[in-house]
């Protein structure tokens, strides 16, 4: 019994050490306050339940982004193949990370809404990106190359500063 409650500990540990990374997550595939925390009961189940998986030979946050963008694209296709089109809503993301200001939470609701009209691989490049991950460690998770994700990555970038520039999102 104590050896489970360690492991609990541990999990409780590492998920409040990496918490932005849900946030980042969620914020970037969901516009829906609902469904934004749907996919995060989701990806916070499926980490759990795959946590005797991790055996430390990557990050723990780089373990995790990887399940919690295949928790994420998972959940949008389910709810792809759920729902009719008319039922969607395009509403601003809400809610930002609890370590952004007030004064730049504007911005911070402009990126995400320019990372949420991305394709879901380029969100996944784009979030690791942003959490300064290396390209070997993005190509990891991804399953990319390291040169696609740098090629990627210098597209990704044109397209988000086109959409922040012009506010097509």
């Amino acid at each position: 019994m104590h050896r489970n409650q360690d492991k609990e500990q541990d999990f409780l540990n590492k998920m409040n050490k990496h918490a932005g990374i849900l946030g980042r997550v969620c914020n970037s595939y969901f516009t829906d306050p609902r469904e934004r925390q749907d996919a995060a009961q989701e990806i916070l189940y499926q980490l759990w339940k795959s946590f005797d998986s991790f055996q430390g030979t990557a990050k723990f946050s780089t373990w995790m982004y990887k399940v919690a963008l295949n928790t994420a694209m998972l959940h949008l296709r389910n709810k792809r193949q759920a729902v009719s089109l008319s039922g969607i809503t395009d509403t601003m993301p809400e809610w930002a990370s609890a370590d952004d200001d007030n004064a730049s939470e504007e911005n911070m609701q402009l990126l995400y809404a320019a990372i949420n009209s991305l394709p879901d691989v380029d969100k996944a490049i784009v979030l690791l990106y942003l959490d300064e991950y290396s390209y070997d460690e993005i190509a990891a998770v991804t399953g990319m190359s390291k040169s696609n994700v740098s090629v990627r990555l210098v597209r990704i970038r044109k397209k988000l500063e086109e959409k922040i520039k012009n506010h097509h999102l």
